[in-house]
């Protein structure tokens, strides 16, 4: 059965600050290339054809548009979930729902090495974004509409949770004891204006752009309560833990203890704080970004935030949740709409970019020609170093095409027609907060 989400009243958070964390001592700044090679560093130890799945490659009318279009995801180490759209005819719905398209998903479970099918389904879904986030117990969570669903290895689906309104994205924190979602969902007439507490004000970037019409600006001339909720929530019993009104979609890091605010500081400076569910705020440090950063746990230590750089190249900067600076890594301007993926155990992440022919800005904006390919770096979480490059064929601007077994040792992409696999050497140990970093 499924839990019904209810709107609840917001949880306040102590405004106790602890002293500021310790300065790091300087980190050499590693630099991406810019120039990927046109195969993969590491020779695949596996490689699955896709076409006789039923797979077909997207169309180059979907580049740009940024639709979720497959999910690829590691079960455990000797299995992978591969989820895709199956072209056809889009089914648009009528009345107030006609700018959402219903597809169909089918899914397959495959065996490692030989890539033999497990399980099939065939699933719907009724718009363009992300549908699905595995967990870490072999287990996922499917969206659809307002609804979740979990499913597990044999495919089958049952209800997990259903909200007021339609759900738009959701989150784990690292240890998957919580949920972070925002989902549509407009006030009654007779409800007065709810006041959104400091979560929504600041501190939260942008849910990553989809074409939904969670894009768009909620509020309205009238000064209407925004549409949007964001939430908190206990994975396992469904306990609304915070819920606050917001005028968009955010991104909200998490871990098992609270979560992180960015409070912008003198010229380009940035302070992290982080506000606990048990009361009071923390300094952990700051970084230098002329845009607002974007903040995740990969781990319950290891914190990766992306800013940007004076000419808007990515820049990363990972520190541990008592706000040490591990490593940094700087991006070419060229390699743009960035997609994470980390292992379930946070020993390693992959950076997947779209890879232009110029630096793209307000004055050279990007077209469609100017995409020249799909590559991911694949980091040691712990230290900065990279494992793996490679491209990235046929290209998939929202992502889904890199997955990481739940050990950090496998790297799984679509690439070349197929499904490459990737054993990499163990990944070295995460450092916690009181084990120094090497460099």
């Amino acid at each position: 059965m499924a839990w019904a989400v209810a709107l609840t009243a917001p949880i306040a958070a102590s405004q106790a600050v602890d002293a500021p964390a310790p300065q790091s001592p300087p980190v050499k700044e590693r630099y991406l290339i810019s120039r990927f090679p046109d195969k993969p560093s590491l020779t695949p130890t596996i490689t699955i054809p896709i076409d006789p799945l039923g797979f077909t490659a997207p169309g180059a009318i979907y580049l740009g548009a940024r639709n979720a279009l497959v999910s690829l995801d590691f079960i455990d180490e000797t299995r992978l979930l591969f989820t895709f759209r199956v072209p056809g005819l889009l089914h648009r719905e009528a009345g107030n729902n006609a700018e959402t398209d219903e597809r169909e998903i089918r899914a397959v479970v495959l065996t490692l090495p030989k890539g033999a099918i497990e399980a099939e389904s065939s699933w719907t879904v009724h718009d363009r974004v992300r549908y699905l986030w595995m967990l870490a117990n072999g287990h996922f969570l499917l969206r659809d509409r307002n609804g979740l669903s979990e499913g597990d290895a044999t495919l089958a689906l049952k209800p997990y949770l259903d909200f007021p309104g339609s759900l738009l994205w959701l989150e784990l924190d690292p240890s998957q004891q919580f949920l972070v979602t925002n989902s549509r969902e407009p006030v009654p007439a007779p409800q007065k204006s709810v006041t959104a507490s400091a979560i929504g004000q600041s501190g939260a970037s942008s849910a990553p752009a989809s074409g939904d019409a969670s894009d768009q600006d909620s509020s309205d001339a009238g000064g209407a309560p925004p549409e949007f909720v964001l939430r908190i929530l206990q994975r396992k019993s469904g306990h609304v833990m915070l819920v606050s009104r917001v005028r968009a979609a955010v991104h909200l890091p998490i871990n098992s203890l609270g979560y992180l605010e960015n409070l912008r500081g003198k010229g380009s400076q940035w302070t992290l704080d982080m506000n606990y569910f048990a009361g009071g705020t923390r300094m952990l440090g700051s970084v230098d970004s002329v845009c607002e950063p974007d903040d995740t746990f990969v781990s319950e230590q290891e914190i990766l935030v992306t800013g940007c750089g004076p000419q808007g190249e990515n820049k990363l900067i990972a520190m541990t949740s008592a706000g040490r600076t591990l490593w940094v890594a700087g991006a070419p301007t060229t390699e743009i709409w960035p997609q994470l993926t980390v292992a379930v155990n946070g020993s390693r992440l992959a950076w997947a970019t779209l890879d232009a022919t110029h630096s793209i800005n307000s004055y050279s904006p990007m077209d469609a020609d100017d995409i020249r390919e799909q590559s991911v770096t694949v980091f040691n979480a712990a230290d900065g170093n990279i494992t793996l490059v490679s491209p990235l064929s046929p290209i998939f601007d929202a992502g889904g095409n890199v997955a990481i077994s739940p050990s950090g040792r496998r790297v799984a992409l679509i690439n070349g027609g197929g499904i490459q696999v990737f054993d990499l050497p163990d990944p070295p140990s995460l450092p916690t907060p009181s084990t120094p970093a090497h460099h």
